[in-house]
């Protein structure tokens, strides 16, 4: 029970040393997405599965310690970051099974990078710059996700037949010009999944988008919670809670 409480501490605990544990793990994310998004249209070696097992071994146990640790275990499972990593997991135990490149899957793990409520604690109380632009953020990953996750989908369906670097950067090419909806038409895709492909990729990036654009140029919600009703987002010059109309006290650092 002792291993148990000091591992759900570093997971789940609130002091400077969990903190740096979990920002740790942010580290090892940043490592292993960098190295799934560069092996991606590369053709599987030696070296290339061992890391890979190495990598998928770190991820399950990660994932064991969480979910062992976990105050409420239904709504981890709950989380898209954990069911990220199961996918993750499972596509690296598939992927020399079927013989097929599932790049794309791996790449969800992405979705890990700020998608955890600990990691979101963490940014917010130790960095003020993360605390003012946060929407944007969360906004600019979200669509950072998607289009690694899209161009190594494309990449797959239309370029796995040539893999390399250059066809690589030719699926980036086709889902940026896709999701923005310019549409040069000097790569296309040709069969009706890729069509399909095309069309989902246009409407969920065009709202991702206008989602980061209106985080970027819209006021965005300041951190207060109503003594209330816990309402903790509020306009900047909010007087009133809009939930409760309970009055706020929020401080504007000497600007009136």
């Amino acid at each position: 029970m002792a291993l148990k409480t000091r591992i759900r501490e570093l997971y789940f605990g609130r002091s400077v040393g969990a903190a740096r544990f979990r920002y740790a793990l942010i580290g090892l994310d940043l490592v292993t997405i960098a190295f799934f998004v560069a092996t991606a249209p590369l053709e599987a070696t030696p070296a290339i599965n061992v890391a890979e097992a190495v990598i998928g071994t770190l991820i399950l146990f990660d994932l064991i310690a969480r979910i062992w640790t976990a105050p409420d275990r239904r709504r981890l499972l709950r989380q898209v970051y954990t069911l990220a990593d199961v996918i993750v997991i499972l596509s690296l135990i598939a992927e020399p099974l079927i013989g097929a490149n599932l790049a794309f899957l791996k790449v969800l793990r992405s979705l890990r990078l700020i998608h955890s409520y600990q990691v979101l604690g963490d940014l917010r109380r130790d960095v003020a710059l993360f605390r003012e632009y946060e929407p944007a953020i969360v906004a600019a990953v979200n669509l950072l996700v998607f289009i690694l996750v899209s161009t190594s989908l494309v990449f797959v369906v239309h370029f796995d037949a040539e893999p390399g670097y250059g066809a690589y950067v030719d699926a980036l090419y086709f889902t940026v010009a896709t999701l923005t909806t310019t549409g040069y038409g000097d790569i296309v895709m040709e069969s009706s999944g890729g069509r399909i492909l095309s069309v989902v990729m246009m409407v969920v990036g065009v709202a991702l988008f206008f989602r980061l654009a209106r985080a970027i140029f819209v006021p965005a919600k300041v951190a207060h919670r109503c003594t209330n009703c816990g309402l903790d987002r509020h306009d900047p010059d909010a007087v009133h809670c809009k939930h409760c109309g309970e009055t706020v006290k929020i401080a504007t650092h000497g600007v009136n």
